[in-house]
Order: structure tokens, then sequence, then C-alpha cells
């Protein structure tokens, strides 16, 4: 059995409030999945239908990703920027060019520091929040004593009841 750290425990939090507020919530860990990077052989958008010519763990997601109205990003944050993990699935939809019915994001960020949050918060505001068009549900951020706290638990507990 894998670990479980700081920021799959937030997630927890934000998913027990989304799904208190009636809405169905799908969680893909792609730090289990195998996720290649993106080629940028734009077989995506050459052959008209936004399918990705690799097939690996992104096939999971990409129809999940076209159903959802909401993501949201989870991530410990290492050298200032998402898991190389997340940032491999995040490039991934560059396939899709943009799901359909994706309204809203939110961002889950927890670190050992609170000074290193700047490189993923901006790639989330200008990737997800303007390229995509979306409206922003909030960021919670946690670090050092905040890890585990009560406060952080029911800050994305009522961030997701909220969403």
């Amino acid at each position: 059995m894998a670990a479980r750290g700081q920021t799959a425990w937030m997630v927890d939090g934000f998913v027990k409030g989304t799904q208190e507020s009636g809405h169905e919530v799908n969680v893909v860990s792609v730090c289990r999945k195998k996720i290649n990077g993106c080629l940028a052989c734009e077989y995506c958008h050459k052959t008209g239908n936004g399918t990705c010519i690799q097939k690996d763990g992104m096939q999971e997601i990409y129809p999940l990703l076209e159903e959802t109205q909401m993501i949201v990003l989870a991530s410990p944050i290492y050298y200032h920027g998402f898991t190389g993990q997340l940032q491999c699935a995040l490039n991934r939809i560059y396939a899709l060019d943009k799901p359909k019915n994706l309204k809203k994001a939110a961002l889950i960020l927890s670190s050992g520091s609170d000074d290193v949050y700047d490189g993923a918060i901006y790639e989330y505001r200008k990737s997800f929040l303007e390229y995509l068009d979306l409206e922003d549900r909030g960021i919670i951020t946690s670090f050092k004593e905040q890890n585990g706290s009560e406060e952080k638990w029911q800050e994305t507990y009522e961030t997701g009841r909220n969403a």
C-alpha cells in the first residue's frame, strides 16, 4: 500500500465537501498511472478528432475531462512546480484543446515551505483559468505546521462544499 501524504489528505477533505453538496466526484491519481509527456507531433489536431496518438493512462482520463464541469489540480510542490506526473497529464490535455463542458477549476498545493508556490500558481492561472477560460473556485496551500491541521482540513472541506 502506498503512503498517503498531505496532498491526498487535503483532496479527501475537498472531495467530502463536494460530495456532501450533491456532486459526483472522480479522483484520478495521475502519480499512479503511466502517462507520457506530449510529443508535440500535432497528431491530435491534424486528424481533426482530438485524439492523442499515444495510448497510455490518459485514455482513461480523456473521457472524464470531456464530461466534467470542474477540474481540481492537486500536487505537492517540488522545485516550485507541479510533480512531473501531473505536468505530463496537464500537457496532454492539449489534445482536447478545451474540454467541452469544463467551466471551473481549483488548485490544492502542499509543501514544507510557504515560499514555493509561485510557479504552480502562475501555470494554473495562465494555462487553466485564462487559456481555458475557467472560473477560479480557489487556491488552497498548506505548509509546515498547517499540514495535518484541523483548520486546513476544514478549509479544503468548505472549498469543496462551495465548489
